[in-house]
């Protein structure tokens, strides 16, 4: 929210696909960031493909460095029990 997402827009991040609040390049750096973290989904050429319509590569490639230090996050925080501090509601 520090760089303007509004709690609606945050809200609807779940369904970003068929949400008005979220440009083409948001939805794309969403179905990104899922495909690097749920297991079995790859990020297949033509995703690849998107991302690059709208992203250099250099944000491309923080946008994956980015997307893997919170899986990384994940995984460590559970392995020690470190659970959630309220900042991501999940219903």
């Amino acid at each position: 929210m520090q760089a303007g997402a509004s709690q609606e827009k945050i809200a609807q991040v779940a369904t970003a696909a068929a949400s008005a609040l979220f440009s083409a390049g948001e939805k794309v750096a969403l179905e990104y960031a899922e495909a690097m973290t749920v297991t079995g989904q790859k990020v297949t050429d033509a995703l690849h493909g998107g991302l690059r319509r709208h992203f250099s590569e250099a944000q491309v490639v923080e946008l994956t460095a980015a997307v893997a230090l919170e899986n990384f996050r994940s995984k460590f925080n559970v392995a020690l029990g470190i659970e959630a501090q309220g900042f991501c509601v999940l219903k």
